[in-house]
């Protein structure tokens, strides 16, 4: 990255934890330069959505159905829609820390104080039907859901934007479970995780099928994307030749499935299937988190660093983190300022937030980042 002053930074934060690949893979640019000249909207089907799809049902064994949004947030909100449509129920369940965009009915709960909504103009109404539950603690789930029956269940495998804390295995499966006790859909929010963590997403990494899963991101290539996919039982009430109104549940968007960003996507899970990469990615995940905590550690700092993968958080403090509330116990002052000294020597992460790998990193980035790293440590100890 370049600022208006020319200055370089090495990147850790990734377009939002988009870009996988680095800032303009050649493949990418290659591809999309030369669909540019074949149109950039078409407004009808075309191959290129087809190809991204049918790549998507290869990668994914659950995404028997694709639908593309332009974002996130989009993705997430028709994935609600569906899931309320199929299942006939109103109420939805999210978890503490969770973070799936600026659909209204999802924006609550993401951070201390927890019954506070992210933002104004959010009405009484649009979040009356969410329930919100205690993340990696079965027994509280349990506990909420104990007299409620609930469309779906929506969940990140990792809460990023919660401080990378990431579910536990068996409560994963265990929300699955339970799922299927009460009738309810399983929601993964795999915006930030999907094909990042693992080709086949959270059915590779955690052993866990969801009912729908929602795409981003990395996805995109780089571009705008989000997307819904599950079975096509699921799927097809998004058919209205199918289904009629009220069975009907509708998607659509000007840009959606747009052939540059299908292009792009396209390119990019071409790169990632064999899994090669982004175990590779996985792997210098775990020794940057270890190293990060050694760093700190052996000055006496108390530390601790989250995240899965090749995503990795730094929290200033002693206490396990298993939750949201512990990552807003830890010292976040401390973390900006960090992260703050960091970008002030040439290492860009959005401060307080996550910092993540792609295949453009090269082995003096990471160690720029370690000493840099041993510096502020050096400092404040």
């Amino acid at each position: 990255l370049y600022d208006v002053d020319g200055n370089t930074y090495i990147d850790f934060w990734l377009g939002h934890t988009a870009l996988i690949l680095g800032h303009s893979p050649p493949a990418v640019v290659k591809a999309v330069k030369r669909q540019i000249e074949n149109g950039t909207h078409y407004g009808a089907a075309h191959e290129l959505e087809i190809a991204l799809a049918e790549q998507v049902a290869k990668m994914i064994p659950s995404a028997k159905m694709i639908r593309f949004t332009n974002s996130g947030t989009e993705a997430n909100m028709y994935a609600i829609r569906l899931a309320r449509a199929y299942t006939g129920r109103n109420k939805i369940a999210k978890f503490e820390g969770g973070w799936h965009g600026g659909y209204d009915a999802l924006h609550v709960a993401v951070k201390p104080p927890l019954d506070v909504p992210e933002s104004a103009g959010l009405t009484r109404g649009a979040l009356q039907d969410t329930i919100i539950l205690p993340y990696n603690n079965i027994e509280g789930v349990r506990e909420k859901l104990k007299n409620e029956e609930v469309a779906a269940i929506l969940i990140e495998p990792v809460l990023v934007v919660g401080g990378g804390i990431c579910a536990e295995k068996e409560f994963l499966k265990e929300i699955r479970e339970l799922c299927d006790e009460k009738g309810a859909l399983l929601i993964v929010d795999e915006v930030i995780t999907g094909f990042r963590l693992a080709p086949g997403g959270v059915e590779q990494y955690f052993g866990v099928k969801p009912d729908i899963t929602v795409l981003g991101k990395i996805l995109g290539g780089g571009f705008p994307i989000g997307a819904f996919c599950g079975p096509t039982e699921i799927m097809e009430r998004v058919d209205s030749l199918r289904y009629q109104r009220p069975q009907y549940s509708f998607h659509g968007g000007t840009f959606a499935a747009n052939p540059i960003t299908m292009t792009a996507g396209l390119a990019t899970l071409k790169i990632l299937e064999d899994g090669k990469l982004i175990n590779r990615l996985n792997k210098l995940g775990d020794k940057i988190r270890e190293h990060l905590r050694k760093i700190f550690e052996a000055k006496g700092i108390d530390i601790q660093v989250a995240g899965t993968g090749s995503i990795f958080n730094v929290h200033f403090t002693k206490e396990e983190l298993k939750d949201v509330n512990a990552v807003f116990r830890a010292d976040r002052k401390k973390l900006a300022e960090y992260h703050s000294r960091l970008i002030a020597n040439g290492v860009f992460f959005l401060p307080t937030h996550n910092g993540t790998l792609s295949t453009a990193h090269t082995k003096a980035d990471i160690e720029k980042l370690f000493s840099e790293t041993e510096k502020y440590a050096k400092s404040i100890a």
